[in-house]
């Protein structure tokens, strides 16, 4: 893997390059002429296996006629590509509204989550989703109502069957599940939307219980490690792990990167209650909620 920046960026270029040719009904090989690059370079581009210059997009994006906007992106894009890690900034070179990290889950073969303060979105029921957009919203019940829509439909990928549907693995500390949201009903469903969702074979739940003390990861915050499938005779894309704050997400691909989170992982398997004994014990917090 190279050490001269992410990957992540620069298969985002690619693929959205692709879709702007597509979009646009221009064959590659028609695109390559009208751009004077080769096929295999054409090929590289899209397949996000080389960076690609400012004055590339540009010349791409007028071929395509994409939008200012979309060519501010990609040149954003393909500017954090070179950078030695990539951090992308909410609102900055990227919009909000370009969802990328979306699109990274909905390509890979396996997810891992740790979360130490709030149920991942991929196992939210509405009402607890509801609550927590409710907080970071505010007020405006319409917004709150299309991102909790967004978060819902995000879950089809775990019950789709063509591609096959990713494995889900969510390590949950049990503070997370004793954190209560001001719906008590709402939040039991939530709790038994957790034993109930990891009946499927694809989907794992386990908690690290209080008596765990603390462990590794217990410094790390939140983080998604995604692992993505080969496709045809393509080499896969390399593990990338993705870390969420307030202001951002920090997207890691570097070989010691993933190897550090890795390590993090086993050990908080080896913490974790098993998953007949987690469901046990979210089946106890349910009781208790009832009292």
């Amino acid at each position: 893997m190279s050490e001269t920046g992410s990957t992540v960026p620069r298969r985002q270029v690619g693929r959205l390059m692709r879709q702007l040719r597509e979009q646009a009904g221009i064959s590659l090989m028609a695109a390559a002429e009208e751009l004077e690059f080769s096929r295999a370079r054409m090929y590289r581009i899209e397949n996000g296996e080389v960076p690609v210059r400012k004055h590339d997009v540009i010349a791409m994006c007028t071929v395509y006629r994409a939008t200012q906007r979309m060519t501010e992106v990609l040149i954003g894009l393909a500017q954090e590509s070179k950078a030695k890690g990539w951090w992308h900034a909410y609102g900055d070179v990227v919009p909000g509204w370009f969802e990328l990290y979306v699109g990274m889950e909905q390509a890979a073969g396996r997810l891992r989550s740790f979360a130490p303060g709030v149920i991942p979105g991929l196992l939210q029921s509405r009402e607890y989703a509801e609550c927590v957009f409710g907080h970071w919203i505010g007020a405006d019940t319409a917004a709150v109502d299309n991102a909790v829509a967004v978060r819902l439909e995000r879950q089809s990928l775990l019950i789709r069957n063509r591609p096959a549907a990713p494995r889900l693995e969510v390590i949950l500390d049990e503070g997370v599940l004793r954190r209560g949201i001001p719906d008590r009903l709402g939040m039991r469903k939530q709790l038994a939307h957790l034993v109930n969702i990891s009946t499927r074979p694809n989907v794992g739940v386990r908690v690290i219980p209080f008596g765990a003390g603390p462990h590794k990861a217990a410094s790390s915050g939140q983080f998604t490690i995604l692992e993505f499938p080969a496709v045809g005779t393509a080499s896969p894309e390399p593990t990338t792990i993705y870390c969420e704050s307030l202001t951002g997400a920090l997207y890691l691909d570097k070989l010691a990167e993933v190897e550090t989170y890795e390590s993090i992982w086993v050990e908080l398997e080896e913490v974790a209650l098993s998953q007949a004994e987690s469901d046990d014990l979210i089946a106890a917090i349910i009781k208790e909620t009832d009292d």
